[in-house]
């Protein structure tokens, strides 16, 4: 299998707490351009994204097909995943970081019991790629339930 490299662009315009940008998907180009603000970061959202909540939709989406592969590779087949990331940015030691990333799953899996969904979820968020480029950097947990 090839490399597949993704690309999104950023253009950002004024100071950080006056300025504003946008963000664009431009590899699928199924989204943007999605506007930014410093605000949109740090207090509400107000209609605009941030960095966190695009790494929150990566790490929820990514982390939905780690644990369907698990599961599936286990012989017990995912009917559905419900997955939220929630990431948080907060202030740390005089700076800005991305603190955690908070996994909630609930799954309907035919054949399995809530000790093995719970099992399977744990050992995903190991799995996951977002995980593993999050890793030693940012607090990582999963909350796992059984539909």
């Amino acid at each position: 299998m090839a490399d597949a490299p993704r690309r999104a662009d950023a253009v950002w315009t004024g100071s950080l707490a006056q300025g504003s940008g946008e963000v664009s998907l431009s590899t699928s180009g199924v989204a943007g351009p999605l506007p930014v603000t410093w605000a949109s970061r740090t207090e509400r959202s107000n209609g605009k994204t941030s960095p966190e909540e695009l790494v929150a939709a990566a790490h929820a989406s990514c982390y939905c097909m780690a644990l369907s592969h698990m599961l599936g590779e286990s012989g017990t087949p995912p009917e559905k995943l419900e997955v939220s990331a929630t990431v948080t940015f907060k202030e740390i030691e005089g700076g800005w970081k991305v603190g955690s990333s908070a996994l909630t799953v609930k799954g309907t899996v035919p054949g399995i019991d809530e000790t093995a969904f719970k099992s399977a979820a744990e050992a995903a968020k190991d799995g996951c790629p977002i995980s593993g480029a999050l890793k030693g950097n940012v607090e990582l947990s999963v909350e796992a339930t059984l539909a």
